[in-house]
């Protein structure tokens, strides 16, 4: 390696590359940022982050299987604990749309961590293939990182936010439990509900969520790692898989294992594309809720109006004293750019050809998109607009009281097709259900009192 003012000179199988003096990574790096000027999206740090994992617990377990010196074990160590303590950032600058197997983010990290560990010995310990690279390919490592960065984000960021939405629901339905209002199907008026027990529904649809996203997850535990090039293992010891799962599952705390079969593991994409089907299903269920809350908080005087959320800042530049439902707003945005991600997940995961996939980064790239804005989006909807709820007692008994289902009720007593005709000239005479029943004579204002009761419809 020679250098000189601003640039040293690197070398790979392809000959000479020009490298900046101040950068620790090499020529095949340096090659993808001159090939590959698409875009203003780099790999994910959560990548890079899961590299370093898996590289350091290489170098523990090529060490326990005798095929890695301790010293060039511990040095791999301690660069790829810089990594993760984010000393190096500026090292990982590639794009994700570079080679689609991810083979060059993968020897951005072996050279980075070559030569900065060797910059740490004061002499050449380690090499980016054969030692940094010892027993892997980027056919198995790219893979094994994908499954670790998706799996730690799905737990560190999602669900945590999920679990708060959940919380805020129960306390909303405490909060609630003695108010009835009229419910709605196909937008218009049908019979009486709790209120408790429509913020139920929302509820139970985000604890859906997490048993969907949890029972997605299970698959991202297997790792491809061990699998090497096609999937034989060639150039790995016969037990590297289980060493480096083990070893990862000890850095990580999560219980990653070896995959069963690893010629499936490195074609397929099929577990991400599944996992991130539930990220999809979050997102359907979120966007009916914020659409759920802001047509319930529309108004304030000509709208439903039956609950009011929390207003955050002005909502027009025109319109003095207008307050928009900005928080569901962004939830709805949120979810769609999900359900487009869930396309590109989908027909990525589609396009293995033979022994490998060449649609990884892009895969990833989305997937932890998808975490990344679900996790803020529930969070930030959480905080600044649904734990506000408050609900309007007086609209929502209006409502009630006006509502011509109320006659669902009457039907076992006078009849279906009686309680239509009601229901139409109430509609018809702007009368009150009541007062239609009484002029109709076919019930007395008692018997109607004694059986129209809301609180018994719910």
């Amino acid at each position: 390696m020679t250098t000189n003012t601003d640039y040293r000179t690197e070398y790979d199988s392809l000959g000479e590359v020009q490298v900046p003096a101040a950068r620790y990574w090499g020529a095949q790096t340096q090659r993808s940022l001159e090939n590959f000027p698409i875009g203003s999206q780099k790999m994910p740090g959560e990548i890079i982050t899961s590299f370093a994992i898996l590289k350091k617990a290489s170098a523990k377990a090529n060490e326990k299987l005798g095929k890695l010196d301790a010293e060039r074990a511990e040095l791999i160590c301690r660069v790829c604990d810089e990594i993760l303590n984010g000393q190096l950032a500026e090292e990982f600058p590639l794009s994700v749309w570079q080679t689609g197997s991810g083979t060059q983010s993968n020897m951005n990290v072996n050279e980075v961590i070559a030569n900065r560990g060797n910059e740490l010995a004061g002499q050449p310990l380690l090499h980016p293939n054969d030692t940094v690279n010892m027993s892997q390919s980027s056919n198995d490592t790219f893979p094994t990182a994908m499954h670790i960065a998706a799996y730690t984000a799905v737990h560190q960021k999602l669900l945590p936010a999920l679990n708060r939405m959940i919380a805020a629901c129960r306390a909303l339905e405490e909060q609630n439990r003695d108010i009835i209002k009229v419910g709605r199907t196909h937008l218009q008026d049908a019979t009486p509900i709790r209120f408790c027990q429509e913020i139920s529904g929302w509820r139970g649809m985000l604890e859906n969520s997490l048993s969907q996203i949890t029972a997605g997850c299970e698959g991202l535990r297997y790792l491809a790692l061990g699998g090497t090039a096609v999937g034989t293992g060639i150039n790995a010891p016969a037990q590297f898989g289980e060493a480096s799962a083990a070893e990862i599952s000890l850095l990580t705390g999560y219980p990653f294992v070896t995959s069963p079969n690893k010629f499936h593991a490195l074609t397929a994409k099929d577990d991400l594309a599944f996992s991130h089907g539930a990220l999809k299903a979050l997102a359907a269920n979120m966007l009916k809720i914020a659409n759920d809350v802001r047509m319930l908080a529309s108004g304030p005087r000509c709208g439903l109006g039956e609950i009011t959320i929390p207003e955050n800042e002005p909502g027009s530049s025109i319109m003095p004293g207008k307050v928009n439902p900005t928080q569901c707003e962004s939830v709805t945005m949120v979810a769609v750019q999900v359900m487009g991600n869930d396309a590109t997940v989908g027909f990525a995961a589609s396009q293995g050809n033979f022994q490998m996939n060449v649609f990884m980064p892009v895969i990833i790239y989305n997937y932890l998109e998808s975490v990344q804005l679900l996790s803020d989006s529930l969070n930030s909807f959480c905080n600044r607009c649904f734990s506000g709820i408050r609900a309007n007692r007086e609209v929502m008994r209006s409502k009630l009281e006006s509502s011509l289902m109320l006659g669902t009720c009457l039907s076992p007593i006078i009849g279906y097709e009686n309680v239509a005709r009601v229901a139409r000239k109430a509609y018809l005479e702007n009368l009150t259900l009541k007062e239609a029943a009484v002029q109709s004579g076919l019930l007395s204002a008692e018997e109607f009192d004694a059986v129209v009761q809301p609180e018994k419809m719910v």
